[in-house]
């Protein structure tokens, strides 16, 4: 069991095809571990293929379609990573939404690797401190953020990591921003 009890608290799993299978169900068991109830929301229904870099891994079954999902619904929201994952959801105008209403909600966000990328289109990382994976450095320093190459990066609700090695992390922070709950300063 964690040291932060997340009991009865709902978590988003937002994702699709060609998310990096550990930065998955890493998060996601460590929700489970600390009383969590996950839940995989996807632009399609169905299954999912999870990538272990660029070989294929597991499939994952799909909880709720995005088009039906509400940030109300939901306590936080987790965007791991995966290039393929992350390059479809950025231009996902439900995803975008999405994930702009838990900012607008002052609810904790967390996102690893190359999940930040949906972050920039959904218009919530100007002024905002944060990293990701080293490629996306550019992009989100256009996009008006404060990047940093730390392990975890924590902004008022927001957690991001850069790779799977951060993990360990990663998991420990958004638990903590999960168990503590709104923050006013998590803003879109």
């Amino acid at each position: 069991m964690s040291e932060h009890d997340i009991t009865g608290k709902r978590v988003a799993f937002l994702l699709t095809d060609g998310v990096e299978q550990v930065e998955l169900t890493s998060p996601w068991e460590a929700v489970k571990n600390a009383g969590g109830e996950p839940v995989l929301v996807a632009p399609k229904s169905g299954k999912l293929q999870g990538f272990e870099g660029v070989e294929k891994g597991d499939t994952f079954d799909v909880d709720l379609p995005l088009k039906e999902a509400k940030a109300l619904d939901f306590h936080a929201l987790v965007i791991p990573g995966g290039v393929v994952n992350a390059d479809h959801l950025r231009v996902d105008k439900d995803a975008q939404a999405f994930a702009r209403s838990f900012f607008e909600q002052h609810k904790p966000v967390a996102a690893i690797c190359h999940g930040p990328w949906l972050l920039i289109d959904a218009g919530v990382v100007k002024g905002r401190n944060l990293t990701s994976y080293h490629t996306l450095a550019t992009d989100l320093r256009n996009a008006g953020a404060n990047w940093s190459d730390q392990e975890v990066v924590v902004d008022q609700g927001f957690v991001t990591s850069r790779n799977p090695g951060d993990l360990p992390a990663f998991n420990n922070k958004v638990l903590e921003e999960i168990a503590e709950g709104e923050h006013a300063g998590q803003t879109a």
